[in-house]
Order: C-alpha cells, then structure tokens, then sequence
C-alpha cells in the first residue's frame, strides 16, 4: 500500500469539501469581491461568445459571397466557351471559302492549328 504525503493530504483537503465539515465562514468583503468577480467574469464571457459569434457570422457572409461569386464565374466561363466554339466554327467555315486563302498567288501553307478551345478550358 502507498502512503500520502502529508503535504499532498493538506493540498487534496483544501480542494475537496469533506462532507460533514463546514468551510470556515468569509467575511462579506471577501463574499462582495467573490460576487464582483464572478459578474466580472460572466460579462467577459458574454462579450466572447458574442465576439466570437459575430466572427462566426461574417465568415458566413464572406462564405455565401464567394460561393455567389464562384456561381457567376462558372456560367461566365461556360458563356465564353460557347462563344468561343462559335467563332472557331464560323472561322473553319470562313477559311473554307476565303477569297485571300483560296488565291494561288497569296498561297502560304498553313499548318493545321489545334482546336483553342481545348486549351483554354480549365482542368
């Protein structure tokens, strides 16, 4: 069997009520200075949880105007890819029957391009 320090004993007595044995009584200075602290810390409390939950808040906001932002951003970029399909095929068809492309004397050969909308597309 262990046996307890009597320090330990005196510190672990101080922090444990034993049942039966009353602590001694304060004084009301001490009794006011318990209350004044105690609303002390409950005020402070309360103004953190309140700053906290304004953080708590605003992220929010910013989360929902990022997510308006990215939503707009997408169909901007889903507008631009159409867009950009369109002219390529209007410029295939126009290169088909281009008068300056089709002349002999300003005949320079064109290598084939690849397709730009491959490569502007986002991964």
């Amino acid at each position: 069997m262990s046996q307890v320090l009597p320090v330990a004993c005196s510190v672990l007595q101080r922090s444990v009520a034993t049942p039966g044995i009353q602590p001694q009584p304060q004084s009301p200075e001490d009794d006011d200075r318990k209350v004044r602290r105690r609303e002390k810390n409950r005020v402070a409390a309360q103004r953190s949880r309140k700053k906290q939950t304004q953080k708590a808040d605003k992220l929010h906001e910013e989360y929902e105007c990022l997510e308006q932002e990215n939503a707009g951003l997408r169909r901007e970029i889903g507008k631009l890819t159409e867009e950009l399909k369109h002219l390529t095929e209007a410029l295939r068809e126009h290169e088909k029957m281009c008068p300056l492309l089709l002349c002999p004397m300003n005949f320079v050969p064109v290598p084939p391009r690849p397709d730009p909308v491959v490569g502007c597309l986002p991964r």
